[in-house]
């Protein structure tokens, strides 16, 4: 009896860890963004295609995180923010979070390729590829994976609107552009926050060359100051109704005023506010763009 009830805890916690592997909340929003990417997209929204959709990036979405995971346990093991994370703590070995992120990443791009279109599991793959493949290696070398690290982040709304298209128009790319530009000033405030822990990985991103906080916030207003034009570019594209200009213009200017905010004067305190924001603004965004076409 005591074996069996030492078991079950010993299962359940491998069971979180695997879990863990998967950065379920840092990807519930690339799930989110390939659902909103769907139903701009789709003429007739279609729920069980919404769901395939939905199902098949979270999956190549948690392959990603896990086969990023085992390549960085040794950066992981060094950084206090992540240093309890199963492949980092050794709970998990690499070979099993090999194959854990192998299954995940093959079970997704089956389930976009059969049960949606194959233009969608190729965009999906180009997201696994440009992350785990491209944007993890190379954050150890230079900045610019920063840069790099974004075009994974920005392609889930994509798969969305190719599901419900099956073509990458011009409207996918705007789609694109918004969450490439926004990813910008979010990290840029994140990383400062924690270049300390970044630091001691090793990793070259501006804020940890940057004690000062006046390259990074500079980064992050350039970024911001790109982002509110092409925010307003849905309604020129007719993906929504006029008055998401508004609501769009307003939510960027109060964005654009955090980054100046924290530019005036680098501390942790803006540069929380600026973080903080990016997180209301995203959502905020969504929102307006998916109510304009319905009012």
């Amino acid at each position: 009896m005591k074996s069996d009830a030492a078991t079950m805890p010993a299962t359940s916690n491998r069971i979180a860890d695997f879990l863990a592997l998967t950065k379920p909340r840092l990807n519930s929003l690339v799930v989110v963004t390939a659902g909103v990417g769907y139903y701009l997209g789709a003429v007739t929204p279609d729920l069980a295609v919404a769901l395939h959709v939905l199902l098949g990036s979270a999956l190549v979405a948690g392959g990603a995180a896990a086969f990023n995971q085992v390549a960085e346990r040794d950066i992981d093991e060094v950084m206090l923010r992540t240093r309890l994370r199963p492949m980092a703590a050794g709970r998990l070995t690499p070979t099993e979070g090999r194959l854990f992120a192998a299954v995940l990443s093959a079970a997704g791009l089956i389930e976009l390729a059969l049960r949606v279109n194959t233009l969608t599991a190729l965009v999906a793959l180009a997201t696994l590829i440009s992350y785990a493949a491209i944007y993890t290696p190379l954050k150890r070398r230079t900045a610019w994976a920063t840069l790099f690290g974004a075009v994974p982040g920005a392609l889930p709304p994509v798969i969305g609107w190719t599901a419900a298209r099956g073509a990458l128009t011009v409207e996918a790319w705007i789609l694109f552009g918004i969450v490439f530009l926004w990813q910008l000033p979010h990290f840029h405030a994140l990383s400062w926050l924690y270049r300390e822990d970044f630091g001691r990985a090793g990793l070259p991103l501006v804020a940890t060359r940057d004690p000062g906080g006046r390259r990074t916030a500079l980064h992050a207003l350039l970024f911001t100051a790109a982002l509110v034009p092409l925010s307003l570019a849905p309604t020129a594209a007719g993906m929504a109704g006029p008055q998401h200009v508004m609501v769009a213009g307003t939510l960027g200017a109060l964005f654009l005023a955090l980054a100046v905010r924290f530019l005036a004067r680098p501390c942790e305190a803006r540069a929380r506010t600026l973080f903080v924001g990016s997180l209301v603004y995203l959502p905020l965004f969504w929102i307006s763009l998916l109510a304009t076409p319905v009012l």
